[in-house]
Protein backbone atom coordinates (compact mmCIF):
# COMPACT_ATOMS: atom_id res chain seq x y z
CA UNK A 1 0.00 0.00 0.00
CA UNK A 2 3.17 2.23 0.53
CA UNK A 3 4.44 1.72 -2.80
CA UNK A 4 0.68 2.74 -4.13
CA UNK A 5 0.84 5.94 -2.00
CA UNK A 6 4.12 7.28 -3.36
CA UNK A 7 3.19 6.30 -7.00
CA UNK A 8 0.21 8.50 -6.18
CA UNK A 9 2.35 11.52 -4.55
CA UNK A 10 5.06 11.10 -7.47
CA UNK A 11 2.23 11.37 -10.18
CA UNK A 12 0.62 14.23 -8.83
CA UNK A 13 3.81 15.97 -8.58
CA UNK A 14 4.57 14.95 -12.27
CA UNK A 15 0.83 16.56 -13.21
CA UNK A 16 1.46 19.51 -11.13
CA UNK A 17 4.56 20.09 -13.10
CA UNK A 18 3.23 19.54 -16.28
CA UNK A 19 0.03 22.08 -15.69
CA UNK A 20 2.66 24.98 -14.14
CA UNK A 21 4.54 23.99 -17.67
CA UNK A 22 1.86 24.47 -19.99
CA UNK A 23 1.32 28.07 -17.85
CA UNK A 24 4.16 29.66 -18.34
CA UNK A 25 5.31 29.02 -21.65
CA UNK A 26 1.36 29.59 -23.12
CA UNK A 27 1.98 33.03 -21.17
CA UNK A 28 4.88 33.76 -22.27
CA UNK A 29 3.92 32.90 -25.70
CA UNK A 30 0.95 35.30 -25.65
CA UNK A 31 2.56 38.00 -24.23
CA UNK A 32 5.23 38.39 -26.91
CA UNK A 33 2.43 37.54 -29.73
CA UNK A 34 0.33 40.15 -28.27
CA UNK A 35 3.11 42.94 -28.05
CA UNK A 36 3.49 41.88 -31.43
CA UNK A 37 0.66 41.90 -33.35
CA UNK A 38 -0.13 45.75 -31.31
CA UNK A 39 2.89 46.92 -32.35
CA UNK A 40 1.77 46.37 -35.60
CA UNK A 41 -1.57 47.74 -35.09
CA UNK A 42 -1.09 50.30 -32.50
CA UNK A 43 -0.38 53.23 -35.30
CA UNK A 44 -3.64 52.10 -36.98
CA UNK A 45 -6.45 54.92 -35.95
CA UNK A 46 -9.35 52.68 -37.41
CA UNK A 47 -12.69 51.42 -35.41
CA UNK A 48 -11.17 47.86 -36.40
CA UNK A 49 -7.21 48.50 -35.42
CA UNK A 50 -8.61 49.82 -31.94
CA UNK A 51 -10.82 46.96 -31.03
CA UNK A 52 -8.14 44.28 -31.93
CA UNK A 53 -5.85 46.65 -29.73
CA UNK A 54 -8.07 46.61 -27.06
CA UNK A 55 -9.03 42.79 -27.20
CA UNK A 56 -5.32 41.58 -26.83
CA UNK A 57 -4.58 44.02 -23.84
CA UNK A 58 -7.63 42.28 -22.00
CA UNK A 59 -6.67 39.04 -23.03
CA UNK A 60 -3.07 39.58 -21.87
CA UNK A 61 -4.24 40.89 -18.53
CA UNK A 62 -6.59 37.98 -18.07
CA UNK A 63 -4.37 35.11 -18.99
CA UNK A 64 -1.77 36.79 -16.96
CA UNK A 65 -4.17 36.90 -14.45
CA UNK A 66 -5.09 33.56 -14.45
CA UNK A 67 -1.02 32.47 -14.80
CA UNK A 68 -0.44 33.96 -11.88
CA UNK A 69 -3.03 32.27 -9.24
CA UNK A 70 -2.60 29.04 -11.02
CA UNK A 71 1.37 29.27 -10.76
CA UNK A 72 0.47 30.21 -6.87
CA UNK A 73 -2.31 27.36 -6.93
CA UNK A 74 0.16 24.96 -8.04
CA UNK A 75 2.85 26.25 -6.13
CA UNK A 76 0.83 25.44 -2.78
CA UNK A 77 -0.38 22.10 -4.14
CA UNK A 78 3.88 20.43 -4.24
CA UNK A 79 3.88 22.11 -0.89
CA UNK A 80 1.24 19.82 0.58
CA UNK A 81 2.37 16.72 -1.73
CA UNK A 82 6.16 17.11 -0.88
CA UNK A 83 4.83 18.06 2.80
CA UNK A 84 3.40 14.13 2.31
CA UNK A 85 6.32 12.54 0.58
CA UNK A 86 8.98 14.03 3.95
CA UNK A 87 6.22 12.37 6.06
CA UNK A 88 6.07 8.97 4.27
CA UNK A 89 9.58 8.90 4.13
CA UNK A 90 9.96 9.72 8.04
CA UNK A 91 7.48 7.00 8.79
CA UNK A 92 9.23 4.80 6.56
CA UNK A 93 13.00 5.77 8.42
CA UNK A 94 13.98 6.47 4.75
CA UNK A 95 13.77 10.67 5.14
CA UNK A 96 17.68 10.89 5.50
CA UNK A 97 17.94 10.11 1.57
CA UNK A 98 15.97 13.16 0.79
CA UNK A 99 17.51 16.68 1.22
CA UNK A 100 14.20 19.13 2.70
CA UNK A 101 16.14 21.70 2.08
CA UNK A 102 15.02 21.19 -2.09
CA UNK A 103 11.93 22.79 -0.53
CA UNK A 104 13.27 26.09 -0.24
CA UNK A 105 14.26 25.10 -3.85
CA UNK A 106 10.80 24.78 -5.62
CA UNK A 107 9.59 28.00 -3.71
CA UNK A 108 12.46 30.00 -5.58
CA UNK A 109 11.85 29.01 -8.66
CA UNK A 110 7.90 29.67 -8.39
CA UNK A 111 9.11 33.25 -7.21
CA UNK A 112 11.42 33.47 -10.71
CA UNK A 113 8.78 31.95 -12.84
CA UNK A 114 6.19 34.27 -11.34
CA UNK A 115 8.61 37.36 -12.14
CA UNK A 116 9.31 35.98 -15.92
CA UNK A 117 5.65 35.68 -16.60
CA UNK A 118 4.53 38.78 -15.32
CA UNK A 119 7.52 40.90 -16.26
CA UNK A 120 6.82 40.10 -19.69
CA UNK A 121 3.00 40.68 -19.58
CA UNK A 122 4.28 43.98 -18.10
CA UNK A 123 6.23 44.75 -21.00
CA UNK A 124 3.81 43.60 -23.66
CA UNK A 125 1.25 45.65 -22.24
CA UNK A 126 3.57 49.10 -21.99
CA UNK A 127 4.93 48.11 -25.67
CA UNK A 128 1.83 48.33 -26.94
CA UNK A 129 0.04 51.21 -24.89
CA UNK A 130 3.50 53.15 -25.68
CA UNK A 131 3.20 52.71 -29.29
CA UNK A 132 -0.68 53.39 -29.32
CA UNK A 133 0.00 56.48 -27.60
CA UNK A 134 2.96 57.79 -29.07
Amino acid sequence: MIERVHEHILDELKTNTRTDTIFIITAIILNIVAASINATIAEGSDLSDTLIFVIFIVLVLVINTAVFFGLNRGKQTRQKLLDGLIRLYKDQEVSGYYDSSILSTYNFRYILFTIVVLTTGIAALAISIILKVA
